[in-house]
C-alpha cells in the first residue's frame, strides 16, 4: 500500500462535508487535544475558527515548536542548475508554453561558482532545483552536479523531477541527503487541468516520488501543497496527511512540509482561490499540533514582514536570499526566472533579524561523516496511519 491508496480513502467531497458540520465545539475538543488526531486536525483547517481560537492554537503551536525544537532556525538557500522544462504547467515560469523565457542549463564552471558564492555567504544548506528537461538536464547531469558541490556542504538536497527508487539510490550514493517535491495539488479532478502535457501529469508517479525516496535512503523528505492551485482546506487536509504518513513509514527520516502560496511568474497566471495570510497562518499552527516532530519550511516566496510574524508558530528552516533563476547568484538575476522573490533581504540580513527575535541561526546541523546508515530507510514499516 502507497499513500496514493490511502487518499483514495478520503474523498474531497466527504472531507467538504465534514468541515462544513465542523462546530466551535469540536474546534475547541480539537485544542484540548494532547495529540490531535486526523479528524481533529480538520476541525482546526475549519474556516469557523474564530480570532480567539486562533490564537489559542499559535500558542499551543509556540509551545510544542519550543519543546521539540528549541529557538533554532535552520537557513537554506536554492541553487537552481536550470529552467529548460518539458511539461507544460499552467503557473509555472518555467512552463514549455513560456516561448519568451531565456533558459539556461549551468555548466560546470557555472555550478561551481554558484554554489561557492552560497558557500562565501556562510551557507551549508542547499537545495538544488531544475525544471523537467532530461535532455538538458537529466539524471547524469545531476549525479554529476551533486558530486561538483556535495565536498562544499554538510546537506544536499533536491528539487527535481520525481524519479525511479533506482535513480535516487544514485543521487544518494553521490551526496544527496534531501529531498523536496510538491504534489502541487492532490485535488485529482484538477490536477490534470493545470498540466496538461508532459511527464508531469502523471499524478500518482509524482505522489508517490518520496516513498520511492525514502526507499532509496534519503534521510530528510520535503512535500508539500501550492497554495491557491486547489481548494485550501482539502489541500490542507491532504498535505497533513501525506506528512504523516511518510513519518509512520520512514521513521528514521526527517519529514518537513513547506507552505508555497502561488508568486507572480511569467505567463501570468492566476490563483483559482487566494489563500490569504489568516489561512497560512491556521495551516502553520494546525500541522505544527498535528505533526510536533515535522520540519515545517518557509521561503522567500512570502514577504520578509509575514515570514518574521510566522517565524514563532512553528517555523524551522527559512531559505534567505533566494534567487529563483540559473545563474541568478553571480549572474542576470531576472532573467529566466521560476517566479518573484518577495522577501528580498540579503541572507546577513535575515540572520541578524532572526537572532534579534531570540533565536540561534544554524547554518549546519548535520556533517556528511555521519551518513554512513543513510540507506537504512530502505525497508521501514507500512507508513499506515
Amino acid at each position: 500500500m502507497s499513500f496514493f491508496d490511502v487518499l483514495q480513502q478520503y474523498p474531497a467531497a466527504d472531507l467538504v462535508a465534514r468541515v462544513d458540520r465542523v462546530e466551535d465545539a469540536d474546534i475547541e475538543r480539537a485544542l484540548s487535544r494532547t495529540r490531535p488526531s486526523i479528524d481533529d486536525y480538520l476541525c482546526l483547517l475549519s474556516p469557523r475558527i474564530s480570532d480567539v481560537q486562533l490564537e489559542t492554537m499559535a500558542g499551543l503551536a509556540h509551545r510544542v515548536t519550543m519543546q521539540r525544537f528549541g529557538r533554532t532556525i535552520r537557513l537554506y538557500a536554492p541553487l537552481y542548475l536550470s529552467n529548460h522544462c518539458s511539461n507544460g504547467c499552467l503557473y509555472c515560469g518555467f512552463s514549455a508554453d513560456n516561448r519568451g523565457l531565456v533558459r539556461k542549463t549551468l555548466n560546470d564552471r557555472e555550478i561551481v561558482r554558484e554554489a561557492e558564492h552560497l558557500r562565501r555567504l556562510g551557507f551549508r544548506d542547499i537545495l538544488l532545483l531544475t525544471g523537467e528537461a532530461p535532455k538538458f538536464a537529466g539524471l547524469d547531469y545531476l549525479e554529476h552536479a551533486v558530486r561538483l558541490v556535495a565536498p562544499m556542504f554538510s546537506s544536499l538536497s533536491i528539487e527535481v523531477f520525481p524519479l525511479t527508487r533506482a535513480g535516487y539510490r544514485r543521487l544518494v550514493d553521490a551526496g544527496v541527503d534531501g529531498l523536496t517535491l510538491y504534489q502541487e495539488t492532490y485535488d485529482q479532478g484538477l490536477y490534470p487541468e493545470f498540466h496538461p502535457y508532459g511527464p508531469k501529469k502523471d499524478f500518482r508517479f509524482r505522489l508517490e516520488g518520496p516513498e520511492r525516496g525514502g526507499e532509496a535512503g534519503i534521510r530528510m523528505l520535503g512535500i508539500g501543497a501550492l497554495l491557491g492551485l486547489g481548494d485550501f482546506v482539502t489541500d490542507a487536509f491532504y498535505t497533513g496527511l501525506h506528512a504523516r504518513y511518510l513519518m509512520h513509514r520512514f521513521w528514521r527520516s526527517q519529514v518537513s512540509v513547506s507552505f508555497p502560496r502561488l508568486r507572480p511568474a511569467e505567463g501570468g497566471f492566476r490563483p483559482r482561490s487566494v489563500v490569504d495570510d489568516r489561512q497560512l497562518a491556521q495551516l502553520i499552527c494546525a500541522l505544527r499540533l498535528l505533526l510536533p516532530d515535522a520540519g515545517l519550511v518557509l521561503s522567500t516566496r512570502e514577504s520578509a514582514r509575514l515570514r518574521d510574524n510566522l517565524l514563532p508558530l512553528g517555523i524551522t528552516r527559512m531559505s534567505a536570499g533566494s534567487r529563483t533563476a540559473p545563474g541568478a547568484y553571480e549572474g542576470h538575476r531576472d532573467q529566466g526566472e521560476q517566479f518573484s522573490v518577495s522577501d528580498l533581504r540579503s541572507p546577513d540580513e535575515v540572520r541578524k533579524v532572526v537572532a534579534g527575535n531570540g533565536y540561534d541561526v544554524v547554518w549546519k546541523d548535520w556533517d556528511g561523516a555521519f551518513t554512513a546508515g543513510r540507506h537504512e530507510n530502505r525497508h521501514g514499516g507500512t507508513g499506515i496511519p
